[in-house]
């Protein structure tokens, strides 16, 4: 299925003099890699200046949170984007995984103002999962990394700081 929302261009950052965060999960790392090309690219796109992405790796979606939370807490990142893949197995140990995931990083960005966006994906099969790794589907760290744009946009629009 060919992808039709898609955005026709980047957002471009309002203010480039940024750094941003990107923490991913070392579990099913060629999906992560993936997205995470596509997180650097839609950011370069964007316009943020090479050497303003840092990548931190975890184990797990699910030490996703946590990171998400030493980056905001350290002040030098506007933006975390989280990044990886929760493949759905034969027991409830994946809705575990992906609700803290989800749920530990709107935590980190309600309470401390810094955007956290989800470019983890949960899927039921690898297949579905490279679809939207840069496959047919789009590519789910290009879409994280818009969010982020989006979001710092808004907060420089609103006159907001940390």
């Amino acid at each position: 299925m060919a992808r039709i929302d898609a955005a026709p261009e980047a957002p471009r950052l309002a203010d480039a003099d940024v750094r941003i965060a990107a923490v991913c999960s070392g579990f099913h790392r060629g999906l992560t890699e993936a997205l995470l090309e596509g997180a650097r690219g839609r950011l370069a796109e964007s316009g943020l200046p090479n050497g303003h992405l840092d990548v931190h790796w975890v184990p797990g979606a699910f030490e996703a949170p946590l990171a998400a939370r030493y980056c905001a807490d350290s002040g030098r990142y506007a933006a975390v984007v989280a990044l990886g893949a929760v493949v759905r197995g034969a027991t409830a140990h994946f809705e575990h995984v992906c609700f803290g995931a989800s749920q530990g990083l709107i935590k980190v960005a309600t309470d401390t103002g810094v955007p956290c966006t989800f470019g983890i994906l949960t899927v039921d099969t690898v297949e579905q999962a490279w679809a939207r790794a840069g496959g047919d589907v789009g590519n789910a760290g290009a879409d994280a990394a818009d969010a982020a744009v989006e979001l710092l946009n808004l907060r420089g629009s609103l006159g907001l700081t940390r």
